[in-house]
């Protein structure tokens, strides 16, 4: 690290675990334990999946609103069903502009649901100013279904194109939870090759031990499928990744574990090169 670099950045992609009403693990008894986590992590950047309006307003409280940021929408649109909230560290970054479109044929249209996927699918985008000197980058947070293999192929298409479109001259982080396993699927070499971006566990100077993400509140499986994945642009410097098996008391706060990067972003090597996702795709 020179004196012109910025700090790094702590990234973290966490699926919270929808709070469904008959949930055998409820939010009120994960809530403590997941707020816990983020104050001893102090992420920079959070992509989170599977929260609820109510969850996500508890853990801005928890956390303080002077402290962290949210940015979100349901995927059913306003405050009904999941977000793909992003939290950010307000004395890190400083939100420019953000939206959020549908992984869809019509992917302006909220809750819109075009390819067969067992729910509707969004991405939430925020680009931000590092107020460290790391100046401007771009995060897109995402769930892919879990269905549907037709679904994700066809968001990981969708994807590409508005990141080509939205972000071609800065630095990309895209947090997410794919329902695939990275390395050995066409979503995650779709992404790797056409959006120019690295898996950020792969492309780590320091890993820490391999597991499943996805364990069901059971202890993770050592070398097990990881369905959830932080991306970033190709050049990105990983000084470590982790995958987050903290569970005080034996109490896991979600039934995935947070994925984590420690980074410093670097520029898109290539400009934009694949149609404009502006029009609308076939459905």
């Amino acid at each position: 690290m020179t004196d012109n670099d910025p700090p790094w950045l702590r990234v973290m992609s966490f699926n919270l675990h929808v709070d469904w009403p008959a949930s055998p693990r409820p939010w009120r008894e994960r809530r403590d334990v997941v707020a816990h986590l983020l104050r001893m992590e102090r992420p920079h950047l959070i992509g989170t999946q599977e929260g609820l309006h109510g969850p996500l307003r508890d853990l801005e409280a928890d956390l303080g609103p002077e402290h962290y940021g949210w940015i979100g929408q349901g995927r059913e649109g306003g405050s009904r069903g999941e977000f793909m909230a992003i939290g950010y560290d307000r004395t890190r970054l400083r939100p420019l502009e953000y939206d959020h479109f549908w992984l869809s044929g019509t992917p302006q249209e909220p809750g819109s649901n075009t390819w067969g996927g067992s729910w509707p699918r969004m991405v939430t985008w925020v680009r931000f100013h590092d107020l460290s000197g790391g100046g401007e980058f771009f995060a897109a947070n995402t769930h892919f279904d879990d269905a549907s293999a037709y679904a994700r192929e066809r968001s990981a298409e969708l994807l590409t194109e508005r990141l080509d479109t939205l972000a071609p001259d800065v630095p990309i982080v895209v947090t997410g939870d794919f329902n695939t396993p990275a390395g050995d699927s066409t979503v995650h070499a779709a992404l790797l090759t056409r959006a120019d971006l690295v898996d950020t566990w792969e492309a780590a100077e320091e890993r820490g031990p391999a597991h499943g993400t996805f364990h069901d509140y059971r202890p993770p499986v050592p070398g097990g499928d990881r369905i959830d994945w932080i991306l970033a642009s190709r050049g990105t410097r990983v000084r470590r990744a982790m995958l987050n098996d903290s569970a005080p008391n034996g109490r896991y706060p979600s039934d995935h574990l947070p994925v984590q990067a420690i980074l410093r972003t670097a520029r898109r090597p290539h400009p934009a090169r694949h149609p404009d996702p502006r029009r609308t795709p076939p459905s």
